[in-house]
């Protein structure tokens, strides 16, 4: 789009910007566009909106790494959630309802003249062009090969430290891609996966026969491990980025 900030003030508004979602889910977002503007004198809809681009790369690749542990663990998955009382046709039916909903808001919007509809309208286009961005950037290549190079290490994670837990040692990646299925979801539906990353974990692995003290033991781990990088990094970027911008 036009704005080159600096790679030091990115990297430190993103640490920030994970530091504050553990607090309040969501938050990160809007500090982390807000920051852009800030220090960068980014537009706060433009950079909001390359931000929601990059959420729905990542919807993209949680869906098909979901789909890929469904076809490797097509019987194990749905004799669980069968037995746990989950509808999959009801589950379908809400999501397709919200969708729905979404044009129907949207169609609302266009059509109306009203001054809270035009600032609407104004803030959307600017969303659009920050989530469009991806198809004008001139480096789509490297950019596609950082987002598989990301996830690669999110799993990666997993496989390292089924080693710290002795009853996990021989679950292939298979079953490791259901227990990180699993903490994507408690890491998306709570602040930082607070208290329900380690559940989630545990349960998935219980599938495979991993008992509940090891079960617990393997969530306890991936969690305090990445929130404590969270919250090391993210408070060192809350006092060094100021400093760096020292002039804004």
């Amino acid at each position: 789009m036009g704005y080159k900030p600096k790679i030091s003030n990115n990297l430190l508004i993103v640490l920030i910007s994970y530091f504050a979602n553990l607090g309040i889910p969501r938050s990160g977002e809007i500090l982390r566009a807000t920051a852009l503007t800030t220090y960068e004198n980014v537009p706060f809809e433009k950079g909001f909106g390359t931000i929601v681009t990059e959420r729905v790369i990542d919807l993209f690749m949680l869906l098909l790494i979901i789909i890929i542990t469904l076809v490797l663990q097509t019987d194990i998955i749905l004799a669980f959630l069968q037995d746990n009382g989950v509808n999959l046709i009801g589950a379908f039916g809400i999501l397709f309802a919200g969708i729905l909903g979404l044009f129907v808001a949207t169609w609302i919007i266009k059509k109306s003249k009203s001054g809270f509809a035009l600032k609407v309208k104004s803030f959307l286009n600017g969303l659009l062009d920050g989530v469009l961005s991806i198809f004008k950037m001139k480096k789509k290549w490297p950019f596609i090969f950082h987002t598989l190079l990301i996830w690669g290490s999110y799993i990666a994670m997993f496989w390292v430290i089924k080693y710290t837990v002795p009853e996990t040692m021989e679950l292939s990646l298979s079953e490791l891609l259901v227990a990180f299925v699993g903490g994507a979801f408690a890491m998306s539906t709570t602040n930082g996966g607070v208290g329900l990353y380690p559940i989630a974990v545990s349960a998935a692995l219980g599938i495979f026969g991993v008992g509940s003290v090891s079960g617990d033991a393997f969530g306890w781990i991936m969690w305090i491990a990445q929130t404590l990088m969270v919250v090391v990094f993210g408070t060192i970027s809350f006092i060094v980025l100021p400093l760096l911008n020292r002039n804004r």
